[in-house]
């Protein structure tokens, strides 16, 4: 068969119509006309209108699992940052607890420092502060130890008082640090004096376990000694400076089979609990020392020669 004869037609089945370029160039000036007619006569807006209608419940469908996921989050979130807030909150609580309990700690302090600086003033002989830093490890003792020593000028024997009256009297001396044995301690006896009386006496340290207190020994059972009466130091012993608080009566015993009062005193000074004392030096260590005595043939010859 000649090839001129066949016919190069396709055949129905592949037959395209229109040709490419003809259909983009009439969609592409549809596409031109209904953006224009949209944006200068908004012939569009009813059809969007009904379609967004039609499909508004498909998309709500759609878009609970994002929204429960986000309801989720958020919770957790919120959860978290609440919890975190809480604790934030608490720890600023403990931090103004602990401020509070400090502000109250200091404004003791600084009280017990202010009348201590008076009494400081008062005071007649030298004196030196000094902290103390811990209570000494003997269970049959009431002692304390402070941070001054040998290199501060601390001598044994020295008087301790606080804001409120005598607490002891150093015992010991290191170094760097002493021992003060408290008026409490069933060692330690300070001569006292009765300021409503005038009367003397001797208060020793309490002999029982507890150690809480003080006695005053030797007065004679018809003595003149009531409760509530203050002890203040007497100043014979060389060692305290006259007129410091010592302790006050609390309770007075008279018995007939005995010729002495049991009296007990309870201490003035804060034994227990004390933080800032004040170190006296010995009344004795400045007094001017007692001249000494002339020869005796160096009298005798004065004699002869008047």
């Amino acid at each position: 068969m000649p090839l001129g004869t066949l016919d190069r037609t396709p055949p129905p089945f592949f037959r395209q119509g229109s040709s490419a370029l003809s259909k983009l160039t009439v969609f592409s000036a549809l596409a031109l006309f209904l953006m224009v007619a949209d944006v200068r006569f908004r012939v569009t807006q009813p059809v969007r209108a009904v379609l967004a209608s039609v499909l508004y419940p498909a998309q709500w469908v759609v878009l609970q699992p994002v929204v429960w996921a986000r309801q989720i989050a958020s919770y957790f979130e919120s959860l978290g940052v609440a919890q975190e807030s809480q604790e934030q909150a608490q720890r600023k609580l403990g931090l103004q607890s602990q401020r509070a309990g400090q502000v109250e700690q200091l404004l003791l302090e600084n009280e017990r420092l202010r009348r201590l600086l008076a009494l400081q003033m008062r005071l007649a002989t030298t004196a030196r502060a000094a902290q103390v830093l811990y209570d000494a490890a003997d269970p049959f003792s009431r002692k304390v130890i402070i941070d001054r020593g040998l290199v501060d000028g601390i001598a044994a024997g020295s008087p301790v008082v606080d804001e409120t009256g005598v607490l002891g009297q150093v015992t010991r001396v290191y170094p760097s640090v002493s021992e003060v044995t408290l008026v409490v301690d069933r060692d330690l006896a300070i001569p006292v004096l009765n300021t409503r009386t005038g009367a003397r006496g001797v208060a020793f340290g309490d002999t029982s376990m507890t150690g809480g207190g003080l006695e005053l020994r030797y007065m004679a059972a018809n003595a003149d000694v009531l409760p509530g009466d203050r002890l203040a130091t007497s100043g014979v012993d060389g060692v305290y400076p006259a007129g410091l608080q010592v302790a006050s009566v609390e309770k007075v015993e008279r018995r007939g089979d005995t010729a002495f009062a049991r009296i007990s005193l309870r201490p003035v000074a804060l034994v227990a609990g004390v933080t800032h004392v004040m170190v006296l030096k010995p009344v004795d260590s400045e007094i001017a020392p007692r001249p000494a005595p002339e020869p005796a043939t160096s009298t005798a010859r004065k004699a002869i020669r008047k």
